[in-house]
């Protein structure tokens, strides 16, 4: 749950509180502890249990990949504001805007967030119920193999995410809703380390064309403290390189606390810097994406820099791929 927000001239902050241990336990539980889970189950399936028994918790599975969502319904509501109430304060989650005035309430924004990290957990302090944001209408995009997940795809879905497919953005944006996208996607986990903060945009070019077709003010966004919240080990060469890239996520051994899903009690600084605004333009030219892609990019170093003291991270390098 958010703190009440507090303004500096025109900067605004807010952070989430922590709540109670064991409800907070639960909801990061629920949040992360799935596809551990439905990978327990799926070894119990293929090595432990009866043909016949197998059969039958093969049939669930594919049957919960397959249900509808029930995105509208009483359990989505209470398993979204349950876990946006008390998840966040376990790290807890920071919100800065640098211009609080510069956001506009009624204006649907491409917020642009960076880096990835091992899963990028910090987008909650930009969820809807988790009110950071003076925004009312906001919508999360993951990596479509989530949403193929069984189980999973109910949960994150429920906490207002969805696949990142173009099509889905774009009628997002038209319907008024703030998108916030993660370019750098599973490419930033092959590089990522301790020791240094890694985004790879440098060929990330959708986001920055979608932002320019719909006239959406595009939103520089970085969550110091990504890195840290999980330690994890990643094989090496390019055969895991192009193998992540066709899965569409990078597969790793990660852990938290006490080697389990949960994640270090880190803190997590986001900081949201001004939204560069563009000229709406349904045909860009490759030479208008890259000119918006340089003042981005610009932009997301400068945030970096002007932050990253506050957020504990001044001896930290930026690197941009």
């Amino acid at each position: 749950m958010a703190c009440s927000p507090v303004e500096e001239s025109k900067r605004y902050i807010a952070r989430t509180q922590k709540t109670n241990q064991l409800k907070t336990f639960l909801a990061l539980a629920i949040w992360l502890c799935v596809i551990h889970l439905v990978i327990f189950l799926l070894i119990l399936m293929v090595f432990v249990l009866p043909f016949r028994w197998s059969l039958t918790l093969g049939a669930v599975l594919v049957t919960l990949m397959v249900i509808p969502l029930f995105e509208k319904s009483a359990l989505a509501e209470f398993v979204s504001r349950f876990v946006c109430k008390h998840g966040p304060g376990h790290f807890p989650v920071t919100v800065v805007i640098d211009d609080k005035d510069a956001l506009d309430p009624n204006q649907a924004y491409v917020f642009a967030v960076e880096p990835h990290a091992v899963i990028p957990l910090g987008v909650v302090g930009l969820c809807e119920n988790t009110g950071l944001l003076p925004l009312k209408k906001l919508k999360g995009f993951a990596s479509s193999a989530v949403f193929y997940t069984p189980i999973l795809r109910h949960v994150w879905t429920w906490l207002g995410l969805a696949p990142a497919k173009r099509k889905l953005v774009v009628d997002s944006l038209k319907q008024g809703y703030s998108c916030v996208l993660i370019p750098g996607g599973v490419s930033e986990m092959l590089y990522m380390e301790p020791d240094r903060e890694v985004v790879y945009l440098k060929k990330r070019f959708g986001f920055i064309r979608i932002a320019i077709e719909m006239g959406a003010p595009l939103v520089p966004t970085f969550i110091f403290g990504h890195t840290h919240i999980y330690k994890w080990w990643k094989p090496k060469g390019m055969l895991y390189n192009e193998m992540s890239r066709v899965l569409k996520f990078a597969p790793l051994l990660f852990w938290g606390m006490y080697g389990t899903p949960i994640p270090f009690p880190r803190p997590l600084y986001v900081a949201i810097g001004k939204p560069i605004e563009l000229k709406k333009n349904p045909q860009p030219t490759q030479e208008e994406i890259l000119e918006v892609q340089a003042l981005f990019l610009s932009a997301l170093q400068d945030l970096y820099d002007r932050h990253k003291a506050d957020a504990g991270y001044k001896d930290t390098p930026l690197y941009v791929y």
